[in-house]
């Protein structure tokens, strides 16, 4: 079975299967987005400059910058204020410098979020559906691998560690893909 790369990449806007839905559902999940994560993929260079390369994520050095020096200047004002109070012109900045670094990492999130979901729905148009999806992506399909995803396995080994992806639930993703895979299939 194979599939053009045109028609892989319109299954993430269309023809959603249970499974599918199920994943965008518990999407928010796949990614962390907390300043630690942040920070430890800031400090690793490859990892970034892996991610730069994705369409979208250009400007991912600047945004995370932005998030990471925000939020903690705003906790700094906060834990400092506490035992003083704001004027309102202070809280009104306080305020707009949150939600600023808010907004950007929901952003971020929901880029991440993106590339997540592409992950367990490799195996749509592999023909290795019944091997595990590491065993897919790196044996078995690493070249369309990094057709779909904009990533070597290298790299994206690189990004899992650091704790920006959930492995576990895209493992659970790609179990339940293959169950309903497997119970469609007779």
């Amino acid at each position: 079975m194979f599939y053009q790369l045109q028609h892989f990449e319109g299954v993430h806007t269309h023809g959603l299967t249970p499974c599918r839905c199920e994943l965008l559902r518990e999407s928010a999940l796949l990614v962390n987005a907390d300043n630690d994560t942040l920070k430890r993929l800031m400090d690793r260079e490859p990892a970034m400059a892996a991610l730069m390369s994705i369409q979208g994520f250009r400007s991912l050095k600047q945004d995370l910058e932005t998030i990471i020096n925000k939020s903690e200047a705003v906790k700094k004002a906060r834990r400092e204020a506490n035992d003083e109070k704001l004027s309102a012109n202070q809280q009104k900045q306080l305020t707009e410098a949150e939600k600023e670094y808010k907004s950007l990492r929901k952003k971020v999130e929901e880029k991440l979020i993106k590339f997540a979901t592409r992950v367990p729905v490799f195996m749509y148009p592999t023909d290795y559906r019944e091997r595990c999806l590491k065993d897919v992506i790196t044996y078995l399909e690493p070249g369309l691998f990094r057709k779909v995803t904009g990533l070597t396995i290298k790299d994206f080994e690189l990004v899992v560690s650091l704790g920006v992806f959930n492995s576990a639930l895209m493992n659970d993703a790609v179990y339940k893909f293959k169950r309903y895979e497997d119970a469609s299939l007779g």
